[in-house]
């Protein structure tokens, strides 16, 4: 599928990651919002990673590199590549998982990408759909971007928020609407029914476990 995006769209879904706000982001986002607004409590999260992950990993959308450091990976070394529009977002990260000396790159989800030839067991994307313009159905072109870089039997997997088809308290519903205002999220048309068929459409087998108004998937080649 073909789709074309607006430029200022993508640009404000990611432009709020400053260096001062990821250093309160895990304690907001992964902390307060998770637990107390979204009801997708962090922890699971981590878990859901750990289940995943495998010893070369693609993480895209890496905020602060929490999961990748917080989560098991199969093997004392893992081969980790880091990708992301926000070159704060990649910095923190990479020197947050140092230890495991990740290779980073700035790039577009949306467009094709250029990557290392050999392709990934896993990749995450980890709160990156309800960042990105368009309905489910239309952002669904990360997968057909992602799949060339995704190995065979490998899979993709994270977690996004979503508004329709999905239960949301009021304090939800507001924060999401703000943020929506603000161009932070893009997340007015995703829906459980649109992430399903995108899922369906691109993949042999998927897995959606719903937290809160938020969803864990993975999905395999």
């Amino acid at each position: 599928m073909s789709q074309t995006f607006d430029v200022a769209d993508v640009e404000a879904g990611q432009a709020v990651y400053s260096k001062k706000l990821l250093l309160i982001y895990d304690l907001y986002v992964l902390g307060l919002s998770n637990r107390f607004i979204w009801r997708n409590p962090t922890q699971p999260q981590v878990k859901h990673y750990s289940q995943h992950v495998s010893s070369r990993h693609l993480d895209i959308g890496v905020g602060t590199g929490y999961f990748p450091d917080k989560c098991r990976f199969p093997v004392a070394n893992p081969e980790i590549v880091l990708m992301d529009l926000n070159n704060n977002s990649l910095s923190a990260a990479a020197h947050r998982i140092r230890r495991y000396q990740p290779e980073c790159y700035i790039r577009n989800v949306l467009e094709p990408i250029e990557l290392p030839e050999e392709p990934f067991g896993s990749i995450g994307i980890n709160y990156l759909l309800h960042c990105l313009p368009g309905s489910i159905l239309e952002k669904a072109v990360v997968f057909d971007h992602l799949l060339p870089h995704l190995q065979e039997g490998g899979v993709v997997f994270g977690s996004t928020l979503l508004q329709q088809g999905i239960k949301r308290s009021w304090l939800a519903q507001k924060l999401m609407a703000f943020y929506n205002s603000k161009g932070i999220f893009h997340n007015q048309q995703d829906s459980l029914e649109g992430l399903e068929l995108a899922l369906a459409a691109c993949f042999s087998r998927y897995q959606i476990k719903i937290k809160g108004c938020g969803v864990l998937f993975a999905a395999w080649k």
